[in-house]
């Protein structure tokens, strides 16, 4: 996704290196899961959810904890950058985003219940920030100049939106959920590098 290409206005913000945070969360996140999940037995990254890799007992409870942790502070110091930048009306939705994980890790599957439903609560918060936080961004994008990235977000949004609908009605709960996170996480590095990069060069300029 190339934010800023050919772009009337620049998505300059006063912070571009928190805007890195948007980058360094889903890398963490995104290295979590693959690495957790691929040392944990008779674990299926297409049937069994994320949060199984950090449940009360899990072999890689830690490292699966520390990913959801990770994405959740760098994605609540990148809100900030985009606080200051054109999209700035999406920082909130970002800065949720960025606490429902950390939710989640707090309220691991397996402990009881009742916190299982709250973890469900966090997981949905982050599902629906995820995709709202694309949908959002289409908008300031459009009314400066970015007009395919403006698409870009929609379609996005829309897929993620409807593959983490398919999570709750498929056996592929792990696939789609995955699939869904991606795209959005996608959107966030897009939006971390355009505005690393265009923050910076105003600061030179």
């Amino acid at each position: 996704m190339a934010f800023g290409r050919g772009a009337r206005t620049p998505l300059t913000t006063s912070r571009p290196w928190s805007a890195l945070g948007l980058v360094a969360g889903p890398a963490a996140f995104i290295g979590g899961w693959v690495v957790g999940g691929g040392r944990m037995p008779d674990y299926s990254p297409v049937n069994d959810a994320i949060s199984r890799i950090a449940a009360v007992g899990a072999p890689e409870r830690t490292l699966m904890t520390a990913a959801f942790v990770t994405y959740g502070a760098s994605v609540v110091v990148g809100s900030t950058a985009l606080r200051t930048s054109p999209l700035r009306r999406c920082w909130s939705i970002a800065a949720v985003n960025g606490a429902a994980p950390i939710a989640v890790a707090a309220l691991p599957l397996e402990h009881s219940a009742s916190m299982d439903t709250w973890h469900g609560v966090a997981a949905g918060v982050g599902y629906v920030s995820i995709t709202v936080l694309q949908l959002a961004s289409a908008k300031p994008l459009r009314e400066t100049g970015h007009d395919r990235a403006a698409a870009l977000a929609i379609a996005g949004g829309v897929t993620s939106g409807l593959c983490l609908v398919a999570t709750t009605v498929s056996d592929a709960n792990g696939f789609f959920q995955r699939l869904g996170l991606t795209v959005g996480d996608v959107w966030l590095v897009a939006a971390g590098v355009a505005l690393f990069r265009a923050g910076r060069a105003a600061r030179r300029a």
